[in-house]
Parts: C-alpha cells; structure tokens; sequence
C-alpha cells in the first residue's frame, strides 16, 4: 500500500533545486540541498538561509472573546500581548502534559493566529474547537490559507526589507507588509537562534517570493540543518523533547507558564513547580568523540531525547532528560551509544552563541 504524503506549494522548486525529500510528518519535505547540511548551516549562521516550513499549521481565533478563550487554552499570559505581537506557549492537557509548542500573533484586538506543528495540527483544532462552547469565539482551521517561509541569518532582515514596501516588524511582532508585490504577514520570529522573520504568504504567491530571496542570495536550507541549527540553542523539538508524557516544568519552559492565568492543566503545572520534578531536561556536550541519539539511556535514569554533531562547535551536541539532582551546569553523566559509554557534560544555554564561537 503506498502512502500519500502531502506537497507544500514549494514542492517543484525543491524538485528542481535537486533537494533530497524525504517524509515528515505526513509531508514530503526537502532534507538536504545539493550542498549539504553544513553548508545550509553556515549560511544561516554567517548570512542567510531560507527554508519552506508551510507544513507548520495556522489555527485563527476571532470574536469578543479571543483573549479569554485563548487565556484558557494557552499556558502563557495571552493577555500581555499588544496588537502585532507575538508570544511562545504550550498547550497542555488536564494532568500537565504538553499537547503542543506553538506561536500566536495578535493580529487585532479579538483576532488571533496560532501556528502549530504539523504533526499535531489537526489534534491541535480539534483541541481548540473542541474547547470554544461558552465563549464568544470561532475557531477556523487556517492552514490551507498560508505557505510559510522562514528566512534566517544575520543578512536576513537586509534581504527581506530590500524586497518590502515598509520597516520589517522589530522581533517578536508581526505586521502585513507588501513584500516583492504580495500582501504578506511579517513575523520577527524564527527557530535558529539567528535574527530573521517568517513569512506568511497566500500559497498561490509562496514560489515567487522563495525565487525572488534565493535570486538575492538566500541559501535554500532543508529540515536537516534546521534540526542543527535549533539543537545548538537548545530550542525542543515536539516528539523529541516535548510529549504528553513531559509537563512544562521538566521540559524547562516554566518560563511560558502562567498558572494564575488557569490554564487547562495549570493546577498539575503548579504542582510540579511546587514539589519539583524527578527528571529535568537539559542540553550537553559530549566529552571526547562520539554523538549520542534520540532514546540513548542516560545511565541512572533518563534518556537522550535529540543529538547531532554541532557545526559550528565539531562536536557531540544534544538534548536529554536527566535526575533533577543532576541537572547543573557542568555536572557529567553518562549515556549508553550502542553500548558503548560516552560522557556528557551539562551545558548552559545556548550550547553555541557568536560570544562563545568568538
């Protein structure tokens, strides 16, 4: 029986640039270019990269009761975003456990747009929807309307505005601007640790904007480079470091968590900031060579949950859950690769930064 996977509006310029595809959560996506995955790294460290991420999905919540309903929903404080910002949450179950890790911009005083992750958009809609009686709300599943490009890197923001009508969004805002003749929303945010935006065109115009950025020097990058680029800043990644089975606290982004908001499950998040957790995640280094992967055990308890070889550092780098009482900066562990042992060292965050490359 052979699967269907589903083309963003990018697929041919993909097909074309020669890119690897491979499937991902329900998507045929580009991997790789023709350079390879260093190279896309490097480009968005030092310059500029490009990549199609429309398979991200888009949930739109209007009407007067926007701001409470989403308050409900979202583990952040909904109402401290103005008109054109954007803030980062969770969305999570009764008992605490994450659901999802999503964006949502404030595109008007009772209008709101949330992206989710592909693999749990439609869960993520049927959530929300499922939510909306007894609020003054419509809860429209928005994912057909956009593609969305992320451009990314220190020259990223110089080749977006060369294209625009007006001043690019400052980050973590979001505004329409014209941008190479389309009506687009601009949105100062990103998951490389790099300055840049997103960009989210109607899907009928997303193949001549992504022309128009590689034509002025974006590198097209794949969904490899963007795991390397997240890993070296420490950023999760939904189905590696977040799960039903993690709740806020242990995943460290009780940061996004505002339980006097009462969000659904803040009563459990509370309870675990309260008594703390018996695992925490952290990121490390490996001492000497090797790399750890997802579901290598973390000798004592705890398992790796991300690991690459970092780019830019040229070594082992990752993510895992370990005992909270060995959770410090610093502290060392070990993980079992196959069999053989490897040490890790407890890193801070970011695990790479311009200061530290410096």
């Amino acid at each position: 029986m052979t699967t269907t996977h589903k083309r963003t509006p990018l697929f041919a310029a993909h097909v074309d640039a020669n890119a690897k595809l491979a499937p991902f959560a329900g998507w045929e996506m580009p991997v790789q270019y023709a350079d390879g995955i260093r190279a896309e790294h490097e480009a968005v460290r030092n310059a500029v990269g490009v990549f199609d991420v429309s398979h991200m999905g888009e949930v739109e919540v209007s009407g007067p009761d926007a701001e409470r309903f989403l308050q409900h929903l979202l583990t952040n404080d909904v109402q401290r975003v103005a008109v054109c910002g954007a803030q980062y949450s969770l969305i999570c179950d009764e008992d605490g456990g994450i659901l999802d890790d999503v964006f949502t911009y404030r595109l008007g005083p009772d209008r709101f747009l949330t992206v989710t992750n592909a693999a749990n958009h439609d869960s993520d809609f049927a959530w929300l929807h499922g939510h909306a009686e007894g609020f003054d709300v419509e809860v429209t599943d928005a994912a057909d309307e956009y593609a969305m490009l992320a451009v990314q890197g220190p020259r990223a923001r110089d080749v977006v505005q060369a294209m625009a009508d007006r001043p690019l969004p400052a980050r973590m805002q979001a505004a329409r601007r014209i941008v190479h003749g389309r009506e687009v929303l601009v949105c100062g945010t990103g998951y490389t640790g790099e300055d840049g935006v997103e960009l989210l065109v109607d899907p009928g115009d997303a193949a001549v904007i992504w022309d128009e950025l590689v034509r002025r020097g974006a590198t097209p990058c794949g969904l490899a480079a963007r795991d390397t680029l997240r890993l070296e800043v420490c950023y999760p990644l939904y189905g590696n470091e977040l799960s039903t089975d993690r709740n806020p606290i242990e995943a460290a982004l009780g940061w996004v968590c505002s339980e006097e908001t009462g969000f659904i499950g803040s009563l459990a998040v509370g309870a675990a900031r309260a008594e703390g957790t018996a695992q925490k995640l952290v990121p490390f280094k490996i001492e000497g060579s090797g790399i750890a992967r997802q579901g290598n055990s973390v000798v004592g308890g705890g398992e790796v949950t991300s690991g690459t070889m970092s780019p830019m550092l040229g070594i082992g780098i990752g993510m895992a859950y370990v005992p909270s009482e060995r959770a410090k900066p610093g502290q060392t562990f070990e993980i079992d690769v196959r069999g053989k042992l490897r040490t890790a060292v407890v890193a801070s965050r970011p695990i790479y930064s311009k200061e530290s490359d410096g």
